[in-house]
């Protein structure tokens, strides 16, 4: 896909869209893990509300969507999920960039995200876009890797980060 996508943040309206996304995204590995992926049975209501969610479009149809979670220091990518038929495209890479300018645009300066060890090509992916592996975390059924990356943030955007999260 060479087209240049533009996020928007995600409504109320999209939550069914968002559900049938993500189910489809990640229905390839519940055969690997022998169970549906932590994003498969997530409240995106409640996500909606509690964090940012951010979507792509094609078509008027949803084709990826981004869940990010402000923490003092750090933005962390929660989910990101891309439509079986653009797994591949570069429209995930397009939306972890997508995350670490709003990481900066916050005055945040790490983004972390945590993925299934059994999930090796993505970990592959997130480790040429510059993440590394800061530590392992056994929880039952599976191991979680956790991933860092740091960004570069203007001092003056640090007084940011620092207001956004009182």
């Amino acid at each position: 896909m060479s087209q240049n996508y533009t996020p928007r943040k995600a409504t109320e309206a999209d939550l069914a869209a968002i559900e049938a996304l993500v189910s489809s995204a990640y229905e390839k590995y519940i055969v690997r893990i022998g169970r549906k992926p932590k994003p498969m049975v997530a409240d995106y209501r409640k996500a909606l509300a509690d964090h940012e969610i951010w979507v792509l479009e094609h078509d008027q149809s949803l084709i990826a969507v981004l869940e990010l979670i402000a923490n003092p220091g750090h933005l962390l990518v929660e989910n990101i999920a891309v439509i079986p038929q653009c797994q591949g495209s570069g429209i995930g890479r397009h939306l972890m960039l997508f995350a670490e300018c709003e990481a900066k645009r916050q005055g945040r300066g790490e983004i972390r995200l945590y993925t299934n060890e059994r999930f090796t090509e993505n970990i592959a992916i997130y480790s040429r876009l510059g993440y590394r592996e800061t530590h392992r975390e056994q929880i039952p059924g599976t191991v979680v890797v956790h991933m860092s990356k740091p960004v570069h943030v203007h001092p003056s955007q640090k007084h940011r980060a620092n207001h956004n999260d009182a």
